[in-house]
């Protein structure tokens, strides 16, 4: 008898801040969506063959007719939690940008774009918007509240008054990020609610039609970690997939707390992977555990180069800005095989500064940078917002290490350079365990790297003022290059885990 291979699972199965994700099947091929709040491109989209190994293809908004965001916004503003679905031979996505123009609907022929200039939808008046379509070819627009409406998706007009649905469990607060499905028999209306801190949970009703009426599981919610010593908590806001074998699956969010207490994540919200199975007509939710083995062939993908020399004039869908991002201020034109940074606001204090970093997405890992600083000043951030940052900023002449966390701002180290190109690094290191009720959920090292690798470790600061328990609000930390001064180039940079 052969062997059987399966697809062994390390959840997240996306790692980093990916929160709210999304899911639609396709033949063979899954794709997914996630948030990105006030980062440009908005909306990453992703593939995959088997539910475990997943590849950024692109992000559904990435022209500024798809993705205004202004530079008052708040860094947990802009797009909320988008609904991705296959209908009718093509894709579809809506969601809310909170700071320009509420709900907002997209299409596309090919997930990896282009996709559309947005329909405004103005009569879904909630965040967190799905779509769903009967049988009669009605589509039905169902948000936080929870709250529905018909619509036209080719135009975004609404028919009639929009009408309660199901507020989800008694006493539970925040009912949102509805997804609606036909399964069988039912129409499956699964919510996540309270809250998306540690209360977050998911539940879920059934009726007879899209509108209802809906009577709740018995067993609601039929997923929460709250209250328990479990490695992933805050899980919430779901969305249910067939395997490739027809098995029921549920992507969510969740997040990895380290260190004492109350618990300090870092990553932001990732998104996990869980097993369904259906009992009394009812899905039930197995164990979300870190690792899960799924009963089909995997799908590898090709390892993505730990290095991005910047030699391609289009830069990797992974790439995130801050609100917009304009060529003549970022890009790979200008001195071919490095990014050219030029400067807008002098730090990363400054809501329009020149910005391009990637999602952490290890608890450990090593990041590097080789900077020209001659025309200008900049360097390297670990970013959880614009009150929240450890940076390494290089001139000419020197370099410092700056601290910002909240309302304080320090200078904690320098250290004078030849001029000259050099390389800047962070190394994040995970707290193991041990310490008191207090310890650190990692330790951040920010220096400089002489030609031989010998790296000079000019200041070592708590990773805790850089997570959400601390900065509050819906992201996670960004690393990546900025510009306070003039312009700046960068050769590359590498992004290396450490687990």
């Amino acid at each position: 008898m052969s062997a059987v291979h399966t697809a062994a699972m390390t959840n997240p199965v996306i790692p980093g801040f990916h929160p709210d994700p999304t899911i639609c099947r396709v033949g063979e091929d899954y794709y997914l969506a996630c948030s990105s709040f006030a980062y440009f491109p908005g909306v990453p989209i992703f593939h995959s063959r088997d539910l475990v190994n997943w590849a950024q293809i692109g992000n559904a908004l990435e022209r500024p007719s798809q993705l205004r965001l202004p530079v008052t916004g708040s860094f947990s503003g802009g797009i909320y939690a988008p609904t991705l679905r296959h209908h009718d031979k093509r894709f579809w996505l809506i969601t809310t940008n909170v700071d320009d123009g509420g709900n907002l609907l997209f299409t596309a022929d090919d997930p990896a774009g282009p996709w559309s200039d947005p329909i405004r939808v103005p009569g879904v008046t909630g965040i967190d918007p799905d779509l769903a379509w009967d049988d009669d070819g009605n589509c039905w627009c169902t948000y936080a509240g929870i709250w529905q409406v018909r619509i036209d998706p080719e135009t975004g007009r609404t028919f009639g008054s929009p009408r309660r649905l199901w507020s989800g469990t008694p006493g539970a607060f925040a009912p949102e990020g509805p997804h609606l499905y036909q399964i069988g028999d039912h129409w499956y209306l699964l919510i996540a609610e309270g809250g998306t801190e540690r209360g977050h949970s998911i539940s879920i009703a059934r009726g007879p039609s899209p509108q209802g009426p809906f009577e709740p599981c018995p067993a609601n919610p039929i997923l929460t970690h709250r209250g328990t010593d479990r490695p992933i908590q805050n899980t919430g806001h779901g969305d249910l997939v067939q395997g490739p074998d027809g098995s029921w699956w549920m992507v969510l969010l969740g997040v990895r707390p380290r260190g004492g207490t109350p618990g300090w994540h870092v990553l932001g919200r990732e998104t996990f992977l869980a097993p369904v199975h259906w009992t009394d007509g009812w899905p039930v939710v197995g164990e979300l555990a870190p690792s899960i083995d799924a009963a089909w062939p995997p799908h590898p993908l090709t390892a993505s180069s730990a290095r991005d020399d910047f030699d391609q004039e289009e830069l990797h869908p992974r790439w995130l800005s801050l609100r917009s991002r304009r060529p003549e201020e970022c890009g790979t034109r200008e001195r071919p095989g490095w990014l050219t940074l030029h400067a807008r606001g002098g730090s990363p204090d400054e809501p329009d500064v020149t910005f391009l970093g990637r999602r952490q997405q290890h608890l450990s890992c090593r990041t590097r940078t080789l900077i020209d600083p001659a025309e200008g000043a900049g360097g390297l951030c670990v970013l959880q917002d614009e009150h929240h940052h450890y940076e390494i900023e290089a001139t000419g002449t020197h370099v410092r290490v700056t601290a910002r966390i909240g309302s304080l701002t320090t200078t904690v180290a320098t250290h004078t350079v030849h001029p000259g190109p050099m390389v800047l690094r962070i190394d994040v290191l995970a707290n193991k365990g041990g310490g008191d009720a207090r310890s650190e959920p990692d330790t951040l090292e920010l220096g400089v790297e002489d030609e031989d690798g010998a790296f000079t470790v000019l200041a070592s600061l708590d990773g805790r003022y850089l997570s959400t328990e601390v900065a509050g609000g819906f992201t996670g930390r960004v690393i990546g290059m900025y510009a306070s001064a003039g312009h700046v180039r960068f050769d590359w940079l590498d992004y290396e885990p450490a687990d």
